[in-house]
């Protein structure tokens, strides 16, 4: 057991083992629903290391694990081996860089299978909403100002940010179309809709 301490604290593995702190305090968070798992996906792409079809965080933490287990295994073998103290620190740096290569490899190999339980779809985006209908939940909606709850095909409820131009006849409940949204103020554009049109909703 003090063999392995050892190991665990000192070069090389003691930095994968900082590193591994860090993962398991981050699945705790996940666990506690205080993190999401794929918080780091937009931030960061793992393409370039043939390491993509899985979030980040999950390959991110199988490359550390594996990474912190070879540089362990490592630093016991080149500590039974009696050798001068000055060779083991130089055989150290090459046991950090053969378990960097080596968690790599291995990590790739095992992001293949896991890819097919992480399906890349499309996450929700405000711009679905285009082409519903909405339901008018503020006194009046003008080019400044107005508020309604749309439905989307899933089911999910949203109230959103609505404008008009014209100043049509929009007021508490009643029924409106939005037809655009706008990324740089973050609103729907609404005209007034009757039901007598359903067809134009794609629920209709």
């Amino acid at each position: 057991m003090a063999e392995f301490l050892r190991a665990v604290a000192t070069f090389p593995a003691v930095l994968f083992t900082a590193a591994l702190v860090v993962v398991v305090g981050f699945w705790l968070l996940v666990l506690l629903g205080a993190a999401d798992h794929d918080g780091f996906d937009a931030d960061v792409d793992t393409d370039a290391l043939h390491l993509g079809g899985v979030p980040v965080s999950v390959a991110g933490s199988l490359l550390i694990a594996l990474a912190w287990f070879f540089s362990v295994t490592g630093s016991v073998v080149l500590a039974r081996t009696g050798w001068p103290g000055a060779l083991v620190h130089l055989l150290g740096a090459v046991v950090l860089f053969a378990s960097l290569f080596g968690a790599w490899r291995l990590t790739r190999a095992l992001v293949r299978p896991l890819a097919k339980l992480f399906p890349d779809e499309r996450g929700p985006s405000r711009h679905d909403f285009v082409g519903l209908t909405c339901t008018i939940r503020t006194g009046r909606v003008d080019a400044d100002f107005g508020q309604a709850e749309v439905a989307a095909r899933d089911g999910s409820t949203a109230v959103v940010q609505v404008r008009q131009n014209d100043g049509g006849a929009l007021g508490p409940g009643s029924t409106g179309l939005l037809y655009a949204y706008d990324d740089a103020g973050e609103f729907f554009w609404v005209a007034p809709f009757s039901h007598a049109d359903g067809l134009l909703d794609p629920r209709g």
